[in-house]
């Protein structure tokens, strides 16, 4: 079970995070209303537990610049969420610790998801950003055998539980629906939404008969 809050643009809501129980938080470099300078993100990261990771957000930036941030920010993980090709995602890939390739759900290139040399594919409504959810049915028929899946889109309290026994991901990503404006996040929301996901994890896992660890989650133990 993995659960990524992103968005997150305070060192405020990065340690509510953690302290929540979250296992990543996501820093938003790419042109937003999330976006956080380099430097301040890297303040933030610091402070972080180590077993927290930390994770780049980035769109259609050439692989130097990627890499230059991660390296600037002591990030544990990029996260690709544009148009880029499997040779740039490779590029990338060689170069920092920890690779995560976003795809809209209606997208092509999930035919060829293995490509692009990523630790874990991000499924994504067909409008990133939007807090839409998309038909979870999709998920059945995209050729993800063997693929650590991480959904988002659309997610919160009250659909996460529903989301997780249906397609039984690898993890689940949250930014908007945590929030109480953008770049925000509601310490309510996000306890509601952590909790709700810890249960449907461990509900799947005892479903279909996995062995559910009582240790805390530990993701450089499972990537």
């Amino acid at each position: 079970m993995f659960i990524k809050v992103c968005g997150i643009t305070s060192e405020q809501d990065a340690l509510l995070a953690a302290a929540l129980g979250a296992d990543a938080v996501g820093f938003v470099f790419a042109p937003s209303s999330r976006q956080v300078a380099v430097d301040r993100v890297r303040d933030i990261a610091r402070r972080l537990p180590a077993e927290v990771l930390t994770v780049g957000v980035f769109r259609n930036e050439v692989p130097d610049r990627v890499v230059h941030i991660m390296h600037r920010a002591g990030l544990g993980a990029a996260q690709l969420h544009g148009n880029e090709t499997p040779e740039q995602s490779q590029e990338i890939q060689k170069r920092v610790p920890r690779l995560i390739k976003a795809f809209a759900s209606s997208d092509q290139r999930l035919a060829k998801v293995s490509d692009y040399h990523a630790d874990v594919a991000l499924i994504d409504s067909p409008q990133p950003g939007s807090g839409q959810a998309f038909d979870w049915n999709l998920i059945e028929n995209m050729p993800l055998s063997g693929v650590r899946v991480l959904l988002a889109g659309g997610l919160d309290a009250d659909n996460v539980s529903r989301a997780i026994h249906k397609t039984a991901p690898w993890g689940v990503d949250v930014s908007s629906g945590v929030e109480r404006l953008p770049g925000s996040k509601d310490p309510v929301k996000m306890r509601r939404f952590i909790d709700a996901a810890r249960r449907a994890f461990i509900e799947v896992r005892l479903r279909d008969r996995i062995e559910v660890s009582e240790l805390p989650y530990n993701w450089k133990d499972d990537i």
